[in-house]
């Protein structure tokens, strides 16, 4: 629970605020729940085909198993063995940490070219609405456009919204790694966008990507666009609570711990990502070395130290971004605590010059996609702090890498 001032005016001003938000969210969005359930779900029906599967006699592991286990299965078989298991198993293997990550985007290639078979299917299933055939036709496009060649897709669920998460770089052979967490209205459709590109998941890792080869071109780096969660659907109840973002912190937790190779890990967390984010700080290996929000509605704790973690925290906000207006505080659960801009926060507080609002932290030539960019490949000194001193770059050489106790 959050710490309140001991003045009884503020506690009573913030109190009717908070309730004032609650009644409006129910005005206006009500509970949000899970939408397009079909019957059962894909992923656990090819998990729990995996558990009662073999391969040349030989009983398959838990596919729950830790991501070290699973890897030294993996390795002790054949490439054809390896192929055969991606194809019975397609999205088992696709989501299974702990698998080679080129088995994965080959496994997730094949399931998504099972998932536009059913979706074509339904585009002339005459037992839908008119609005839902045109549904299962966005969404056959998108794993169409999704199984391409050049896209390495390491994480896939089809069920319900969606979860899909995307590579851009050599993961295995990078020196630098980045995973961008985005927000609110993150499914597999939101997932790219032609008009506000830079606004999704796609967009934004795509133009990081681009500006740490930009800021550090001998420096192998690779991006994760991570959706692999189940995000709030608008600014509702669930956008105001924990509790997608719980489940999303553990889900980041299991990623970051199946990466494969020792390279230092940057988490770029956006709005709600940002929730995320907070809740994962404390558990997250000690290779990740920097969380950086933007547009962050809190990181549900009251100051950065609060978040148990050796990595350093970067916040950034650009000045006509809406989310300021949030009430900065929690109770009963609402909310999400301290503003992570504050002062007394602790964050290291970036300049967001050129951003313009809530989801143009990622456009090019903003410097908050540069102090991203530079964040990600490791070159602190060149970061630009927010009101134009060096107070963001201070003691740089000791903030981060320390494991925890």
């Amino acid at each position: 629970m959050t710490s309140f001032d001991t003045s009884p005016p503020l506690n009573v001003w913030r109190a009717l605020l908070a309730l004032a938000v609650v009644f409006v969210m129910l005005a206006t969005t009500g509970w949000t729940a899970l939408r397009h359930q079909r019957g059962a779900a894909p992923l656990q029906a090819s998990l729990s085909a995996w558990e009662r599967g073999r391969i040349d006699g030989r009983r398959l592991p838990d596919p729950h198993s830790a991501p070290t286990r699973l890897a030294r299965f993996f390795a002790s078989l054949g490439e054809h063995q390896r192929a055969a298991l991606a194809r019975r198993y397609p999205l088992a293997v696709g989501n299974m940490n702990g698998a080679p990550v080129e088995l994965r985007y080959h496994a997730n290639r094949i399931a998504l070219g099972q998932a536009r078979t059913v979706e074509r299917r339904r585009m002339r299933d005459s037992s839908l609405t008119p609005a839902g055939q045109q549904a299962a036709g966005r969404r056959m496009h998108r794993f169409a456009a999704l199984m391409r060649q050049d896209r390495h897709i390491l994480a896939f669920d089809p069920d319900g919204s969606g979860r899909v998460a995307e590579v851009f770089g050599d993961l295995r052979g990078a020196e630098r790694v980045s995973v961008v967490v985005p927000g609110v209205d993150t499914d597999l459709l939101t997932f790219q966008r032609t008009h506000r590109k830079y606004a999704a998941p796609v967009g934004m890792a795509r133009s990081l990507y681009a500006a740490e080869r930009t800021a550090r071109p001998a420096t192998r780096t690779a991006v994760i666009a991570w959706a692999d969660y189940t995000a709030p659907s608008g600014v509702g109840m669930d956008a105001a609570t924990a509790m997608r973002a719980e489940v999303g912190a553990a889900r980041l937790d299991a990623l970051v711990r199946a990466l494969p190779g020792e390279a230092p890990v940057s988490l770029f967390c956006h709005s709600y990502g940002s929730v995320v984010c907070g809740l994962a700080a404390h558990r997250l290996p000690g290779r990740v070395t920097d969380i950086a929000v933007a547009g962050s509605p809190g990181m549900r704790v009251e100051k950065a130290s609060h978040l148990r973690t050796g990595a350093r925290v970067w916040a950034m906000r650009d000045a006509d971004d809406w989310v300021q207006e949030v009430p900065y505080l929690e109770v009963g659960g609402l909310g999400h605590g301290a503003d992570p801009m504050s002062a007394g926060f602790g964050a290291r507080v970036l300049s967001a010059r050129g951003a313009r609002g809530h989801s143009g932290y990622f456009e090019p030539g903003t410097e908050s996609l540069a102090n991203f960019a530079e964040i990600g490949v490791g070159a602190y000194d060149a970061v630009r702090c927010a009101r134009g001193d060096d107070a963001c770059r201070a003691d740089l050489s000791g903030a981060a890498g320390a494991r925890r106790a």
